[in-house]
């Protein structure tokens, strides 16, 4: 068994067990009738010789979960990581036996955190790369507008079609559409399907012939494929100049230049390049510092950290409007097969955290009350909420202590690399 890793043995006995056996009877009672008896007044030892003691065992432990745990960490001053693995070691009238087996954070060795040779990057932007920008703005900006009769699709083009696909001569169950929009070049369709579209024209109809791509589903995978496509409308970008007008879209009120604007446009992306590399250079940090760190993570912790992460992918797909069991039928992934792939990530999680917490011991960061109050004032301003309600989320203002230290022990990781 781990060091970090304790089992830790409660009993409850005597009056204690039949004070949890009370309300278990109280509970059960309520909803029982007992010829002779009103629904609810059988008195417990009526109760008992019908029932059996054994039926309020169940939830007599329900009841006494709670304060056997509290009474297990008071006992063994563990604090716990993830929630502790439970056993009913034994039951029965007169004593009820649990077992808690805690985890704890795991002792962390720190190694050298300071002064490890990564060095930073030195960030520029290619006139290339402001070229791609610009042109980049132009299409975020560009006008949609229809082609004339005798236009023809080209790539980036929107084709509007109508589209029905046949397989062995038979229609292709999913594979009609009518009026669909269809960016060429953003392979939605099979491979050969949007480039039998180029050159095509507005009310111009054609069969295509193409082939399934061996790795498709498995009942059409290689199989051949005929579409009848019409070309309804052809739907293009008309991309704005560089002037003043189209720099006021972009919220540049008083830029005059296209040479101010490239200027500009090479700022922005210096700025975001340098965010890039920051967060590289401090990635590298931290993987080179957790290296040098020795620590030995329990799986309890890692599977619970993987939770957590499933959590918040759960959490994401219910601001679209999706289930996880709809993003599993989508992905073709299972809970397991996440579980499995997400393992490392959740290792580099843990790891990352325990190191920033060693380093904020090691470098003895504190901050005052008044400190956390106005970090804690300024995030409920930032948030749009009161400092209450702030704290109310977070559960405590230790909360806020934690990030800070957090936060200040990663800029002494940067600082000194």
């Amino acid at each position: 068994m781990a060091k970090n890793v304790k089992e830790v043995e409660i009993k409850f006995e005597g009056a204690e067990w039949e004070k949890y056996l009370d309300k278990a009877f109280k509970k059960k009672n309520k909803d029982t009738k007992i010829d002779g008896f009103r629904k609810g007044q059988a008195p417990k030892d009526m109760f008992i010789k019908k029932f059996g003691i054994e039926s309020l065992f169940m939830d007599a432990v329900d009841f006494a979960i709670d304060d056997a745990y509290k009474k297990a960490l008071e006992e063994s001053k563990i604090i716990p990581v993830v929630e502790p693995k439970l056993d009913v070691k034994s039951i029965d009238k007169d004593k009820v036996e649990f077992k808690f087996t805690i985890v704890s954070k795991p002792e962390v060795k720190l190694g050298e955190y300071k002064n490890l040779g990564i060095k930073k990057e030195k960030v520029k932007a290619t006139k290339e790369e402001v070229d791609n920008e610009v042109e980049a703005l132009r299409t975020q900006m560009a006008e949609i507008v229809s082609k004339d009769e005798k236009g023809k699709v080209e790539e980036k083009d929107t084709a509007v079609i109508d589209f029905i696909g046949y397989v062995d001569g038979k229609e292709l169950e999913g594979g009609k559409g009518e009026n669909f929009p269809l960016e060429i070049g953003s392979h939605s369709f099979i491979p050969g399907f949007e480039e039998g579209l180029v050159g095509m024209k507005s009310g111009e109809t054609k069969t295509l012939e193409l082939e399934f791509p061996k790795d498709y589903v498995k009942d059409l995978a290689g199989k051949k494929v005929k579409f009848d496509v019409t070309v309804h409308e052809i739907k293009t970008r008309k991309l704005p100049e560089l002037g003043e007008e189209f720099y006021k879209d972009l919220g540049y009120e008083d830029m005059k230049t296209e040479a101010d604007f490239r200027k500009e446009v090479e700022s922005v992306l210096v700025e975001r390049k340098q965010k890039e590399l920051d967060d590289k250079f401090l990635d590298d940090c931290l993987d080179k510092a957790a290296d040098n760190m020795k620590v030995e993570i329990n799986d309890e912790i890692i599977d619970d950290e993987i939770h957590r992460m499933i959590h918040d992918v759960e959490h994401k797909l219910q601001m679209q409007g999706l289930t996880i069991e709809q993003y599993y039928e989508f992905t073709g992934l299972t809970h397991e097969k996440m579980h499995e792939q997400m393992h490392d990530e959740a290792v580099k999680r843990i790891k990352y955290r325990y190191l920033i917490e060693a380093v904020a011991d090691a470098e003895k960061i504190e901050f005052t009350k008044k400190e956390v109050d106005a970090k804690a004032d300024e995030m409920a301003k930032n948030y749009g909420i009161t400092k209450d309600e702030l704290l109310k989320a977070y559960g405590s203002d230790e909360i806020v202590k934690y990030d800070m230290k957090m936060h200040k022990a990663l800029e002494i990781i940067k600082e000194n690399n």
